[in-house]
């Protein structure tokens, strides 16, 4: 087994154990992030009726920074995000790292979200 299969693996199990205890609701989603090496990803998700409140990347039409893959870009997301959620008036979330590390740009989205308005 490769390196890159061994990280994959090692994600996946934190994943489970985080989403073992980590739940949404409608008043209070599930900040679901995702980040590749090239850009970013955030969903609401409500876990009890299985639906996407909310999302954001750093691949959607009219995101003006060069790269979407850097803690800058992870910032525009974060306030995406918190602009959206408070527009259908949700202003608490559970954060879900995913099984990455709270770290880098995933901290960036986290401590921006946060700074617009929401609380987690």
């Amino acid at each position: 087994m490769d390196l890159k299969a061994k990280k994959r693996i090692i994600r996946e199990k934190k994943k489970r154990k985080i989403r073992s205890t980590v739940s949404g609701t409608v008043a209070r989603p599930r900040l679901s992030v995702f980040k590749s090496t090239k850009n970013i990803y955030v969903q609401a998700i409500d876990d009890v009726h299985q639906k996407t409140l909310a999302s954001a990347s750093s691949k959607e039409k009219g995101f003006d920074l060069a790269s979407g893959g850097n803690c800058a870009a992870a910032k525009v997301v974060g306030r995406l995000i918190a602009e959206r959620l408070q527009a259908k008036e949700i202003t608490d979330a559970v954060f879900d790292r995913n099984g990455f590390l709270y770290h880098g740009r995933v901290k960036e989205l986290a401590q921006a979200a946060r700074e617009a308005g929401l609380k987690f």
